[in-house]
């Protein structure tokens, strides 16, 4: 299995462990990948710092996993994304997409998550996904959990709020402002479905 945008390899160790599958996790990030490395030694998961777009294998996957990373990485690079996936998968691989989407195409993120938590993100329309993937896959199956991220981000925001007091040294209160808005406006977004959260297989 790939995984393309690992982060801190909660997926991959999950996969490796329960299903006992080898996992190549991509991920630019060294920090991200000494985390995996320290935490995963027993466990069939081989990690590359780059960038997706320079990864190469002569291995051909038989599945393709990328989770909350196809949002970060604008629309204009969706085709480098989305053929990245398919050259290094089989010709009978699956691949599996999650990702935070919009209801309308966008070409720009909203200015204040832009300059604040995710430069340079974009979240994809459905229109913007199926059009990027015509002629090179097919969609085999498409599931919005978008209502139940909700209570994912409700959940993450009361789990901030209680960590406060051991991590506060670290960060000013003007950042705690921030984070806490940004949690509460994303849930918001999500129960008022003004956005979504796809997986595409």
């Amino acid at each position: 299995v790939l995984d393309i945008g690992c982060g801190w390899g909660g997926l991959a160790m999950y996969m490796a462990q329960k299903y006992k599958v080898e996992v190549v996790g991509i991920t630019p990030a060294i920090e991200q990948a000494r985390y995996i490395r320290e935490n995963a030694k027993s466990l069939s998961i081989k990690v590359v710092e780059q960038d997706y777009r320079e990864f190469t294998t002569r291995t051909k996957f038989d599945r393709v996993v990328s989770v909350g990373m196809a949002e970060h990485i604008g629309t204009k690079n969706l085709p480098s994304y989305f053929a990245k996936a398919h050259e290094v998968m089989k010709d009978d691989g699956i691949f599996l997409l999650h990702t935070i989407g919009n209801n309308k195409s966008a070409r720009t993120n909203e200015p204040w998550m832009d300059k604040y938590i995710f430069p340079g993100a974009v979240l994809p329309s459905l229109a913007q996904l199926a059009k990027v993937i015509e002629g090179t896959f097919v969609i085999e199956d498409l599931h919005n959990f978008g209502p139940d991220y909700e209570k994912t981000l409700l959940a993450w925001h009361k789990n901030f709020k209680k960590s406060w007091p051991t991590i506060k040294d670290n960060y000013d209160e003007r950042f705690k402002r921030m984070w806490e808005f940004y949690l509460l406006s994303c849930a918001a977004g999500f129960k008022s479905r003004g956005v979504q959260l796809y997986q595409l297989v």
